[in-house]
């Protein structure tokens, strides 16, 4: 595939200008690393929403949507469309709670929660698992997406395509830290979505497709468009459905839909402006990720079973490719025309240097601050610290790049990371709420978690992904709780001052207020509304799906469908409108 003067001008001109950007905030971004690591506190919500979306926006999520839909049909996204409950939940619960904690990064929470060596190693060993290890697991993922778009469209060797992909990203991110993320975040998720919206109406509109009628009636497709999995088949209810609602979105770490906040959404609502705008951001963010983006990338996996059914005909045509069913994505690609072409591939690297650069600076942030400033040196100056994150930021890259030519599949590795974090995501919820757990319960299901996906990935037990993922989450939930119970609790001071800081609600606080009233210790009184706040989750939920479903249907051509769900959900959004008025 060879692209036209045209597409290489599109390309050129867009990396000259993230480029820019990263120059033209440089110098502000490397004042402190309050300027590097969170842009000064000062971001607004909807820049900070559309940096959100942008992040998660990756050039694998494409090919790993395409993957899913090809061999489970459109209800088979139900394995990611459940995480919209944990993105509710950090809406109208935890943004303002994080906003609250006033703290650099996620992982200095682990100071401010939990008491003694306990708390400090474990935020030092945290910096390293998830800034280094889980960090480049995630990085290596996207650029295995980079691999498999760059084999297909311009016949690269992978290792290519991983360092083409890669230095303009590193360079700006190094240079402009967060707020250079973000602005280039915004400018990024234009270009991305126009890219894929117009990419789906064209190959549409192909001859070998004929048309929308005649692609939802075509016979490799017409069984896969389903919103929920078939009832009469009970594994695919169970694996498709009743696991993500009933037990993945709670129980899972996954980043980007972290239980509780988290990773680099927590990283974007600290550095709002403030409450409102955490909260504000943080719902942009799921209405925009969950409703806006998916069905562009849905016709085009369903398109490319029209042309390419099953893995062989994707394998005759793209020879020299990694094979997978994610192949499908890039592989319709392929016919576009010049000018529309370069769009798209500008838009794909986009979505790759959007995500990798938001990782970077948050990886590196934790290496910087979390493990340098606190363990190593921590009289480091400013400048010493920001030095430190665009150093870790270029080692951070390098490492996901050699680990990407390992990977193989974006749904496998998908669950492998689901796998990994089976079982801590309860902790991530309660923590905030319930006064017992301790640094040990977390360092109880981090290690146990990940010692028991090893047991999985390298053992043969003749299990399911999804029986892996319940039992997993069954063992180290069981782990963490009995620890909590066996160790001794955090100490009172460092309970009280939290306590007074966040002022989170909740019946899982009220022995530990007994205590101090009893002891006449004076605490802060919460002035949130956990009913306010948990109607406003729901109705969230109700109305992105509505939102997401509605638009499916006016797809199909189900006009009485389509208006149903868009009634319920304004509906829904007028609900939320005036609880929040009145509070």
């Amino acid at each position: 595939m060879k692209l036209a003067t045209l597409d290489w001008v599109l390309i050129i001109t867009f990396f000259a200008f993230f480029l820019l950007i990263g120059v033209l905030v440089a110098r502000r971004s490397g004042k402190n690393t309050k300027e590097f690591f969170l842009s000064g506190r000062n971001m607004p919500w909807w820049l900070l929403g559309i940096s959100m979306v942008a992040t998660t926006f990756s050039a694998d999520t494409p090919n790993l949507v395409t993957d899913i839909v090809r061999q489970n049909g459109v209800s088979g996204n139900w394995v990611w469309w459940a995480f919209l409950i944990t993105g509710m939940l950090t809406v109208f619960v935890y943004a303002k709670l994080w906003r609250r904690s006033k703290v650099l990064t996620d992982l200095q929470f682990y100071e401010l929660r939990y008491s003694g060596k306990e708390a400090a190693f474990l935020r030092g060993f945290r910096a390293l698992y998830l800034g280094v290890f889980f960090n480049v697991m995630i990085m290596a993922s996207v650029c295995l997406a980079a691999i498999k778009i760059g084999g297909i469209l311009f016949d690269l060797q992978p290792w290519q395509s991983v360092v083409y992909a890669s230095v303009i990203t590193v360079i700006y991110s190094s240079i402009g830290g967060l707020r250079g993320v973000i602005f280039t975040d915004f400018l990024q998720f234009a270009i991305a979505m126009v890219g894929s919206i117009w990419a789906a109406i064209y190959i549409i509109g192909m001859p070998e497709i004929g048309g929308l009628d005649n692609l939802l009636t075509h016979a490799n497709v017409s069984d896969k468009l389903d919103f929920l999995p078939d009832f009469n088949s009970t594994e695919s209810l169970i694996v498709l459905l009743i696991i993500p609602i009933a037990v993945q979105w709670w129980s899972v770490w996954y980043p980007g839909a972290e239980p509780g906040g988290g990773g680099y959404i927590a990283q974007r609502m600290l550095s709002a402006k403030d409450e409102k705008n955490a909260i504000g951001a943080t719902l942009l963010f799921n209405i925009a990720h969950y409703a806006l983006r998916p069905w562009p990338w849905i016709l085009i996996a369903l398109a490319s079973l029209v042309l390419y059914p099953e893995l062989s005909d994707i394998a005759s045509q793209f020879p020299n490719a990694t094979l997978g069913h994610d192949l499908g994505y890039p592989a319709m690609l392929t016919h576009l025309p010049a000018g529309l072409l370069g769009l798209v591939v500008t838009s794909l690297i986009a979505a790759f240097m959007s995500t990798i650069s938001t990782h970077l600076n948050w990886g590196s942030s934790y290496i910087s601050l979390d493990f340098y400033k606190r363990f190593v040196d921590s009289k480091a100056s400013e400048k010493k610290l920001v030095g430190i994150g665009r150093l870790s930021t270029v080692i951070l890259m390098i490492l996901s790049a050699l680990l990407a030519l390992q990977f193989e599949s974006a749904l496998d590795t998908f669950n492998i990371l689901l796998q990994i974090g089976a079982g801590t995501g309860l902790i991530f919820i309660l923590r905030w709420f319930w006064w017992r757990i301790n640094a040990y319960s977390e360092i109880t299901g981090m290690l146990v978690s990940f010692i028991v996906a090893l047991v999985f990935e390298f053992t043969e037990l003749g299990l399911e992904d999804y029986e892996k993922l319940v039992l997993g989450v069954l063992i180290t939930s069981i782990s963490w709780i009995v620890v909590t119970l066996l160790t001794r609790p955090t100490s009172t001071e460092t309970l009280t001052r939290f306590y007074n800081e966040v002022t989170p609600y909740g019946v899982g606080w009220n022995r530990f207020k007994k205590k101090l009233r009893s002891e006449n210790v004076e605490i802060t009184s919460s002035e949130d509304n956990a009913t306010a706040d948990l109607a406003s989750m729901l109705l969230g939920i109700l109305f992105v799906y509505t939102s997401l479903f509605a638009t499916g249907y006016l797809i199909y051509g189900n006009v009485t469908g389509f208006a149903i769900l868009a009634i319920i959900a304004l509906i829904s959004a007028y609900l939320i409108y005036r609880i929040w008025k009145r509070k």
